[in-house]
């Protein structure tokens, strides 16, 4: 079913763009209340952590480094000519350091493909505090447009305030928005602006490990164009970083990309209860390497079956869309808390079922414990973001079965 037809089934009333909050139905008021009761609980949160020194700046006013610093450092080295040594860890923990004014115990390492080095460097041109605020703005900006696309704007807006990682995305400085904002702009523009979602999802090759299960399901639905223009975006981009920034920096980042692997999934040292992926569940539980590899392959040979199999179906386009955000998830072991705004996709697209078709049980009482196990992160040193996932898929199964006559 297309996107036309889900909007055709709700009441013309119901466009959040046309209507004042309290004319919206009853349904859609009470999520959008909770999403903004949710989303003003964060800023309390965070004016705390601010007052407190835990956020933005300490106590004594200097900023915090969190994962932001890493790619202004690597701005500042491509705006000082050098832009393959922002994946030299040496040089690059300089730049860290010197990004932020002092000295701080951590690493943050830069392991993003050569394109994302264009974002680094705009970002590098402001001071670093008005980066970290801009980039966060921005990269909001684009993921509540896309979530607004699929439900609507004001539930649009209330849902994607209220997502739980979006908390966590904001205190750790991380690209979770941008993620979600290409995810969804593929998904949300792939029925009505085929080539728009393929420059969406060309541009998603900044982090590739997200893009593994798009190929099979646009192919599977003979998405052509979109495969096409996404094909031509990627390479467009990946020839441009090369003309701009040299062969050095492809080089440096195909030498560090397995060493950043052996630090990480092999050795650990990123801690592997952070990882919120099936192979981060098998390592934190004490399981071997070996193991956890196999079951990472397991889930994403499961979740590419399924997701080819789902797409060649006539299932409800809404059902397609939630389980392919958050297969996505599943597909990849390099897996954390921020990277979870992708899965308001995979809710949004499911809400946009439910509210044209109704609510049932297993809907209310999943999403609310997926919330909360996302929400609940860093007080419980376990894969909640994983759990969260599971619940999601597991609500989008059960709606493709009860539909499963109807296709």
């Amino acid at each position: 079913m297309s996107a036309r037809n889900n909007a055709a089934a709700l009441p013309p009333h119901t466009d959040g763009s046309r209507r004042d909050f309290f004319a919206l139905p009853p349904t859609r008021r009470f999520l959008a209340l909770i999403g903004l009761t949710l989303a003003l609980g964060y800023l309390i949160v965070l004016g705390g952590a601010y007052r407190d020194g835990y956020f933005l700046t300490d106590l004594q006013g200097r900023p915090i480094a969190n994962d932001f610093v890493n790619v202004y450092a690597a701005g500042q080295l491509v705006r000082d000519g050098v832009p393959a040594s922002a994946y030299d860890w040496t040089t690059h923990k300089q730049a860290e350091v010197r990004a932020v004014g002092h000295d701080f115990s951590d690493y943050y390492g830069w392991h993003y493909p050569p394109p994302f080095l264009f974002v680094a460097a705009a970002l590098a041109a402001l001071p670093y505090l008005a980066a970290l605020g801009g980039w966060l703005a921005a990269s909001f900006a684009a993921y509540a447009t896309a979530i607004a696309h699929i439900l609507g704007r004001r539930i649009g807006l209330a849902v994607a305030c209220g997502f739980p990682a979006a908390l966590w995305n904001v205190t750790a400085g991380q690209n979770g928005f941008f993620t979600a904002a290409l995810i969804g702009g593929t998904l949300g523009l792939l029925e009505r602006h085929p080539a728009l979602a393929g420059v969406c999802l060309g541009l998603l090759t900044y982090k590739p490990q997200f893009g593994l299960l798009f190929p099979l399901a646009l192919i599977a639905d003979r998405r052509w164009l979109t495969v096409g223009v996404a094909a031509a975006v990627a390479i467009a981009i990946a020839a441009l970083s090369w003309l701009a920034f040299g062969s050095e920096s492809w080089d440096a980042f195909f030498h560090w990309m397995p060493v950043t692997s052996r630090v990480v999934l092999t050795e650990g040292h990123a801690d592997w209860s952070r990882l919120q992926s099936l192979f981060g569940l098998v390592r934190a539980q004490g399981g071997g390497e070996t193991l956890a590899w196999a079951v990472q392959a397991a889930g994403t040979l499961a979740a590419a079956v399924g997701i080819t199999w789902l797409w060649r179906s006539r299932a409800p386009f809404d059902l397609k869309a939630a389980a392919l955000a958050a297969g996505a998830l599943i597909a990849t072991p390099y897996l954390y808390m921020y990277d979870l705004v992708v899965l308001a996709v995979a809710v949004a697209f499911l809400l946009r079922f439910a509210l044209a078709r109704g609510f049932t049980a297993n809907d209310i009482v999943g999403l609310v414990a997926a919330g909360a196990l996302i929400l609940g992160y860093p007080y419980v040193k376990t894969q909640t973001g994983l759990a969260a996932v599971l619940i999601v898929l597991a609500l989008t199964a059960l709606r493709i079965k009860s539909a499963a006559g109807r296709f």
